[in-house]
């Protein structure tokens, strides 16, 4: 299955208000695992970027100076989450912003619904833990993926942690802790380590004849103290 976990920073809080996108970030997930392919670009966005914002991500009118403005990318950002899963994190947010960015240009563009399927990590992260925080960072801490040093949010590091996220939350179990501590976020939990999908294969060594016959052995001796309902047996 091919999925794509998508962050975008905006220059305000509504494209109602007419604000736009300079920033996505997006990473490829195959299967569960990352590929190593992403879409990343700062856009220039022919308005000014509130300060509230500018507090946000760091971005500035200054550096996004000479940046491709939507328009530009429009195509390769298409093409790279086309038929894909998106796996965003508060999604009505940054569908509402590309729905957005969509309408500004030809009707050659389909909404994000017309396109992929969305699954939104808040509403997940709401069901299994409910009456908890849920946004990102606390999320990151819970899960163990906040190892990122930084200062800003930005939309591929953004990406990069809710990738960690997702494929913790959804894989079952990360800690051993069963109590919530005092604001919400859980005990300690394991840190999620990456490994690389050109890893080598695993090598498996099968028993050898002496190895098969000791263990039918052990396995009689077991079948025998429990009245013959042995259930390594009754599974071969």
């Amino acid at each position: 299955m091919r999925q794509i976990v998508l962050d975008t920073e905006t220059t305000g809080i509504s494209p109602s208000d007419g604000h736009r996108i300079i920033e996505i970030g997006c990473l490829e997930l195959e299967n569960r695992r990352l590929t190593g392919r992403s879409f990343h670009h700062y856009l220039q966005p022919d308005r000014e970027i509130e300060q509230e914002a500018i507090a946000v991500h760091g971005i500035t009118n200054d550096f996004l100076i000479g940046k491709p403005r939507f328009s530009d990318v429009a195509q390769e950002f298409m093409k790279f989450i086309s038929g894909a899963e998106l796996i965003i994190h508060n999604a009505p947010f940054d569908i509402a912003f590309i729905n957005h960015e969509f309408k500004l240009l030809d009707n050659s563009f389909s909404t994000i619904v017309g396109i992929c399927q969305v699954l939104d990590t808040l509403v997940l992260a709401r069901q299994k833990h409910p009456a908890q925080k849920n946004n990102l960072d606390a999320l990151a801490r819970r899960y163990g993926a906040d190892h990122r040093e930084r200062t800003y949010h930005g939309a591929l590091l953004d990406a990069e942690i809710l990738a960690d996220v997702y494929l913790a939350m959804t894989g079952g179990q990360v800690g051993l802790s069963l109590h919530d501590d005092a604001d919400g976020e859980g005990g300690q939990q394991e840190v999620i380590q990456r490994l690389s999908a050109n890893r080598l294969p695993l090598k498996v060594i099968k028993a050898n004849e002496q190895e098969l016959s000791e263990h039918e052995a052990r396995l009689g001796i077991i079948d025998k103290a429990c009245g013959g309902s042995c259930v390594w047996r009754q599974l071969a």
